[in-house]
């Protein structure tokens, strides 16, 4: 079928839509628009795809512990859980992506990294994963990347075919495929990865100075990863196989724990800087931006109700606490709104005051009623009023997210800069950081993974894809289906 002769895409009220991939923003680089009635119906819709588990990282676990600042880092945020020797109660959650609730711990697929701080200013939540990287830079296309990952609607199989036409039409997903497909796609446990914020957030100093981060969790036990047989060995043998380890090294005495460090950008090296520094499918070299020591995460205390502290907790990055603040990353943002309607759809409006979700601090909020809710604040219910009820304080909180975006509004990608191509990140992974024997399993899971159903079209445009990250491993790929 050409593409002359395909539907044209409309929202579910039948109106034409403008973009399928882009969203509303104030000029190419501004902030997205609430007004962006598609975007909102397609976040909004696939919110409610799934009930009642995730819709994504269903299949995960976690457990309690604690995270001790180490180092001073005041000069770049005021936040007061990096405060020095501030030492802040917190839960986290690992998880693999596509998989169900039922599914094998050893898929190949990025890991779930989810972090909530019970901080003395409320809760702070980090949702990251276990690359520094994505495989998307707009939210308008994360709906359609999950849904490529998950079943087929009509054999309710996984696809491999689905996933490649997916990777090979959308070229910002090469460096996080690279990733996946190269050594670290399939973590030994939990505790022997890495977790990333993967987000660019903005810190805010006392004196009001605003800074770019990004956060690295850096694990202490040391990076091991599982091969493609192993892992496959494994989820025939044990499908519950890193939860199971998790839980088992926290029962006997094992904490495990990781560094966190950060690397910080000044506020106003971002506009002319070669890579964009908030597109979520590019990392910062180390080289300009060095790695900073904040703290340790130290887990130690298993959940003893699953369903209700790991299953029920919910992680949300709109929460952000005085000091830290968002950056113009367009998935980030969306975000924002993503998560928290996820979990109102999932468990419920009134979801945040259940126990694991509930902040250590004392909550004046004029929420009210609704499904489930246990506790008001009483009369008055309204604001403003004169009757004694809670009153806003922009001192303690003020607004920071000032990202001089500027711009008509438009449905457009990210201005490029000077080293934006999506294959060149990904090709210096392969080139300058991948040994040979690195390459040589990179390629085998490559060819692996296309041998299992993925048609000539697809597999063609697979070719060109992989000969754009590196010339040569596109041809070793191409050369082990007959391809020159």
């Amino acid at each position: 079928m050409s593409d002359d002769s395909r539907k044209p895409t409309t929202t579910d009220a039948g109106i034409p839509v403008h973009s399928d991939e882009y969203s509303l923003t104030v000029g190419p680089d501004g902030p997205i628009l609430l007004q962006d009635h598609y975007l909102i119906e397609q976040m909004a819709n696939f919110n409610r795809e799934r009930i009642p588990e995730r819709q994504p990282h269903a299949k995960g676990s976690g457990a309690f512990g604690s995270f001790e600042v180490i180092n001073d880092v005041s000069a770049y945020t005021k936040a007061a859980l990096f405060q020095p020797g501030t030492k802040t109660d917190m839960l986290a959650r690992f998880s693999t992506v596509a998989g169900e609730r039922g599914s094998p711990d050893t898929w190949r697929d990025p890991r779930g990294f989810a972090l909530k701080f019970y901080t003395s200013d409320g809760n702070y939540d980090m949702v990251g994963n276990d690359t520094p990287i994505f495989f998307v830079r707009d939210p308008m296309k994360f709906q359609h990347f999950i849904r490529s990952q998950k079943r087929r609607a009509d054999t309710n199989m996984r696809d491999h075919d689905m996933q490649w036409d997916f990777w090979t039409l959308s070229p910002e997903t090469a460096h996080q495929v690279t990733w996946l497909m190269g050594d670290r796609g399939i973590p030994k446990t939990w505790r022997h990865m890495n977790g990333y914020s993967s987000h660019t957030y903005m810190w805010v100093n006392a004196k009001g100075q605003r800074f770019w981060v990004k956060y690295h969790f850096k694990t202490d036990q040391g990076i091991e990863n599982l091969t493609q047989a192993e892992a496959d060995r494994i989820a025939g043998e044990d499908g519950d196989y890193h939860t199971r380890d998790l839980y088992e090294a926290i029962e006997r005495g094992d904490y495990p724990t990781w560094t966190l460090k950060v690397q910080i950008m000044p506020f106003d090296e971002a506009k002319d800087y070669r890579f964009n520094p908030f597109d979520l499918t590019k990392v910062w070299p180390h080289g300009d931006y060095p790695l900073i020591e904040v703290g340790r995460m130290t887990l130690n205390r298993n959940p003893t109700d699953h369903h209700t502290q790991i299953e029920q907790a919910a992680f949300e990055p709109n929460n952000i606490v005085p000091g830290i603040g968002f950056s113009p990353d367009k998935m980030l943002l969306a975000r924002v709104f993503s998560y928290s309607d996820a979990h109102r759809a999932r468990m419920g409006v009134n979801y945040k005051q259940i126990p694991v979700n509930q902040p250590k601090v004392p909550v004046h909020s004029y929420s009210k009623d609704g499904v489930m809710r246990v506790q008001n604040v009483g009369d008055p219910v309204y604001a403003p009023n004169s009757k004694g009820g809670p009153q806003a304080d922009p001192e303690r909180n003020p607004y920071t997210e000032k990202w001089e975006a500027d711009g008509e509004f438009m449905h457009a990608a990210y201005v490029p800069h000077r080293d934006d191509d999506d294959f060149v990140q990904p090709g210096i992974l392969v080139r300058e950081v991948m040994d040979d024997a690195a390459r040589e399993r990179l390629v085998s899971n490559v060819v692996g993974h296309l041998k299992k159903g993925v048609s000539r079209p697809v597999l063609e445009r697979a070719f060109e894809y992989w000969r754009k990250v590196d010339p040569d491993v596109g041809a070793r790929i191409a050369a082990e289906f007959g391809d020159t």
